[in-house]
């Protein structure tokens, strides 16, 4: 989900390279086990990148982005700005697996940005009067993260809340959606006037709801993905296999301690969603803090961010410049290119951008 501001051509070019830019941050080889566990970080990466090579088209446009990666039963999304994904398991319980990057509600966003040495405050018409959403200065975004949005400092950060979590068989229904249709709908209306509904109708017919609650203020955009459960087993007795939209309809609302037979309970499993992980960080040391197993040490000459080979001793240690050096040796990776470290340090506020603002709104 990539709902842009200033323009369409962060949402476009982010549209285009993120998935490669992620996939680049895999070392290869890897089990099905191990690449999901490498995910998070190359997410992170991905993010970065992507933000990094935008920006040196020198275009000023930016986008927020939600971005699922359905690998079996394991969902993980990565988020910047204010699109939002919501889970609901197939007993009905609700999960937010993004988070909310917008100035007005996030409190630990706005003290990053003022201990990087950007300000945030409301617009000022004159005379002292202030209006508006908080709104980060220089630019006037009212997200603390994004791609793109060159104009604005880099205090607006492209790094990413990750989350991942494992479904149980029983599957469940991930609501994707730009903020056009969570400024109108909580999540519990949005899920409940779609309940049985088909993904392909269950789309359009959130955003029509939140349409007819608050009218057209915004880009509305919705993706439904259903995680189907996986059939019973065959019962004694032959039977007949229930139609796709019956099946839906069951998985997707609350049921009852009636609703079940006691042969049914037989075979379904505990409904539990599992947390395997999850970090909202912006400082990339501790989205990196991860070791390199000794099969992968040739990564040691890669930069963890844009993937470019780094020659042996020119390469900078994610940990340069930290106040508790004694923890981590001048060796320790992961490495960047000086591109890239120079690109943490102006989002930590350690180097000015030298960027001029000529005002943006979201």
């Amino acid at each position: 989900m990539f709902d842009g501001h200033n323009g369409s051509a962060a949402a476009i070019y982010t549209k285009e390279n993120l998935l490669n830019n992620v996939l680049s941050a895999i070392p290869p080889d890897l089990n099905r086990n191990e690449w999901v566990a490498a995910l998070p970080r190359a997410l992170v990466a991905g993010f970065v990148k992507t933000d990094k090579d935008f920006q040196e088209k020198g275009q000023k446009s930016g986008t927020t982005v939600t971005f699922v990666i359905i690998e079996g039963w394991v969902v993980t999304v990565a988020s910047v700005g204010d699109s939002r994904c919501v889970l609901e398991s197939s007993d009905g319980e609700i999960y937010y697996l993004s988070a909310d990057h917008r100035l007005d509600t996030n409190e630990e966003e706005r003290v990053r940005i003022t201990s990087s040495g950007g300000e945030v405050g409301r617009l000022n018409t004159g005379g002292g009067a202030e209006v508006g959403p908080l709104r980060c200065w220089p630019g006037g975004l009212c997200l603390s993260r994004s791609i793109g949005d060159m104009d604005v400092g880099e205090f607006i950060v492209p790094v990413p809340h990750v989350k991942q979590v494992k479904l149980s068989t029983g599957g469940g229904r991930l609501v994707i959606c730009s903020d056009g249709v969570w400024d109108s709908l909580p999540a519990e209306v949005a899920l409940d006037c779609c309940r049985g509904m088909s993904p392909d109708a269950a789309a359009p017919h959130i955003v029509k709801e939140a349409v007819q609650a608050k009218g057209l203020r915004d880009d509305t955009t919705c993706i439904v993905v259903d995680v189907l459960p996986q059939e019973k087993p065959p019962a004694s007795a032959p039977q007949t296999k229930k139609p796709v939209k019956g099946m839906l309809k069951s998985m997707f609302r609350r049921k009852s301690s009636e609703s079940s037979s006691y042969n049914d309970k037989d075979y379904v499993e505990p409904d539990v969603v599992v947390e395997l992980y999850e970090e909202g960080s912006a400082m990339l040391s501790e989205r990196f803090n991860t070791k390199y197993p000794v099969c992968n040490m040739f990564k040691l000459f890669m930069c963890a961010v844009c993937q470019v080979e780094i020659k042996p001793g020119k390469g900078i240690s994610i940990h340069e410049g930290e106040s508790d050096s004694g923890k981590f040796r001048p060796w320790d990776g992961p490495f960047l290119c000086s591109s890239c470290q120079e690109k943490k340090e102006a989002m930590e506020g350690k180097r000015s951008s030298g960027r001029v603002s000529s005002g943006s709104d979201d």
